[in-house]
């Protein structure tokens, strides 16, 4: 099949998006095409056909993490299977923001937040922001579904992240070892999940005190 205009090869793509996340986390927002494409064996003009400008290659880059993270959600099973779902994305999002390249990703895209505001707003929108909305609409679902009580998915989306990685991510941006070894990962996981099901299972008083029958299932 003939190649559309733009289009490249996935092993290309990734290349790019690999060689993105690794000369940002080094020089900040500022870094440049040129640099990114030498790093990824293409042409600069490869990157602006297929992407257009440095905050839609950044764009793609998060979603790319993003999707990684919230993988568990939408595997075989996850809404019927929800506190191992919980511990497994919890896993995910810790391995995806704790470890030391996102870390230096964000300090960096921090550090040139007013003078290129395009590319950490790229980043925050395509990543934290829909990393919570994707949780938020499983958290939906398993309302609408009877087996959680939560008026606010949204909300309960920044209850879940907090429960992880929201301490943690604060220390590391300030220099502290990022990532805890893989049983306390696991400990923090299974705490996480455990404690959200306290705060929104479908017992539970989140609205306020008085427990709301589920939510009807919305038409497709």
């Amino acid at each position: 099949m003939p190649r559309l205009a733009g289009q490249i090869d996935v092993a290309k793509n990734e290349a790019i998006l690999d060689a993105a996340l690794e000369v940002l986390a080094e020089r900040g927002a500022a870094a440049s095409m040129e640099e990114i494409a030498r790093r990824a064996g293409v042409s600069k003009q490869t990157i602006y056909n297929h992407y257009g400008s440095k905050a839609d290659l950044v764009r793609a880059m998060c979603a790319r993490r993003v999707s990684e993270m919230t993988a568990p959600l939408e595997a075989p099973g996850a809404l019927e299977q929800i506190e191992e779902t919980l511990a497994a994305y919890a896993r995910a999002m810790m391995r995806g923001v704790l470890n030391p390249r996102t870390i230096a990703l964000m300090r960096t895209a921090m550090a040139h937040a007013a003078e290129l505001p395009e590319v950490p707003a790229a980043i925050y929108e395509a990543g934290p922001l829909a990393n919570r909305r994707r949780f938020a609409s499983f958290v939906d679902a398993e309302t609408c579904a009877g087996r959680l009580n939560c008026p606010d998915p949204l909300a309960a989306a920044e209850v879940f992240s907090g429960l992880v990685v929201a301490t943690r991510q604060v220390a590391a941006l300030f220099g502290a070892p990022p990532e805890p070894d893989e049983a306390e990962n696991e400990r923090i996981a299974r705490t996480a999940a455990a404690q959200f099901l306290k705060l929104y299972g479908a017992g539970s008083s989140a609205d306020g005190g008085i427990p709301t029958p589920p939510r009807p299932r919305r038409s497709p």
